[in-house]
């Protein structure tokens, strides 16, 4: 379980920590901040592990993460050289493990009530990206749907040599 916050300088001894949950919050877990790292997952692995386009990881030293709720709530699945577990009871994705990173565990950015002291600023898979994938084009409000956006209209550009 994760110390209580102390007020004052953060130290190995006084360590501040991101928590999270799963969706139903039957898994409940901490990280110690800040995370190691972050990033964008494109990869048809995860896409087909999530049901995403992408994933935003966050990445952790297992020696600074602690599990404070919910272990008997935890299903594991295993193919060679990696691990994906996920909440028994709301199905949510909740930890990502890899042979070749045994120290390290993963877990989805959004599940994280707070910040984590990482941003994301690094891209994985890229090449596996959808070409349905939202890729930043402009949007507008959809009218008569608050708060649903849609893409706007391309501007057709004339063909070359035709001004």
């Amino acid at each position: 379980m994760a110390p209580p916050k102390r007020p004052g300088k953060r130290t190995l001894a006084n360590p501040e920590w991101a928590e999270g949950n799963c969706r139903c919050g039957a898994v409940r877990f901490a990280i110690m901040y800040p995370a190691l790292w972050a990033w964008h997952d494109h990869s048809a692995a995860t896409r087909a592990a999530t049901g995403a386009a992408a994933m935003t990881w966050v990445g952790s030293w297992k020696k600074r993460f602690r599990l404070l709720d919910g272990e008997d709530e935890i299903a594991r699945y295993e193919e060679p050289g990696l691990a994906r577990s996920f909440c028994r009871r709301c199905g949510t994705p909740l930890f990502y493990e890899r042979d070749r990173s045994r120290h390290v565990i993963n877990i989805p950015r959004g599940l994280f009530t707070g910040r984590t002291g990482r941003e994301p600023r690094y891209h994985a898979g890229l090449k596996d990206m959808p070409d349905w994938a939202y890729k930043g084009e402009p949007v507008a409000p959809l009218k008569g749907f608050p708060g649903i956006m849609i893409e706007r209209k391309r501007k057709k550009t004339a063909p070359e040599g035709m001004f």
